[in-house]
């Protein structure tokens, strides 16, 4: 297995306007790079590409997504870390072949496919692994 490279790092935040305003000052960004509302995981998401990396800001669409679970027990902060990789689904079963577990199995998103290494097994971290060949806009 190779990582390419961190791909993105999500921040759960309660109400994504109001975060909008304390992050993209602090990045030097009057907008997001990205926006867009993914149905299937119940989150509404701000990107930002910081050189290579992608930056996100996502809140739960529904009172009983993902993150507005991990708010509700955690807070607003860091949620994920996702590696880019070449294919996701080779991933898996590497890492499975040496007892990781996953939580479900790969996911669909635009042109990619995405799974997550359940936090347990990454000191408390639930890492993403994402094939995306998305390349940043150039500034």
């Amino acid at each position: 297995m190779k990582i390419n490279k961190i791909d993105h790092i999500c921040i759960a935040v309660k109400n994504l306007e109001e975060a909008r305003k304390i992050w993209e000052p602090l990045m030097g960004k009057s907008k997001p790079d990205d926006e867009y509302i993914d149905e299937p995981e119940k989150i509404k998401v701000a990107r930002y590409y910081l050189g290579e990396v992608g930056f996100e800001l996502m809140e739960s669409t529904t009172p009983d997504g993902d993150v507005a679970k991990f708010v509700e027990k955690r807070g607003e902060g860091i949620m994920l870390i996702s590696f880019n990789v070449d294919n996701t689904r080779q991933t898996m079963e590497e890492l499975k072949g040496k007892g990781y577990p996953f939580i479900g199995g790969a996911r669909k998103f635009r042109d990619c496919e995405f799974a997550f290494l359940h936090p347990r097994a990454a000191n408390g971290v639930l890492l993403e692994y994402i094939d995306d060949k998305t390349k940043p806009p150039k500034d």
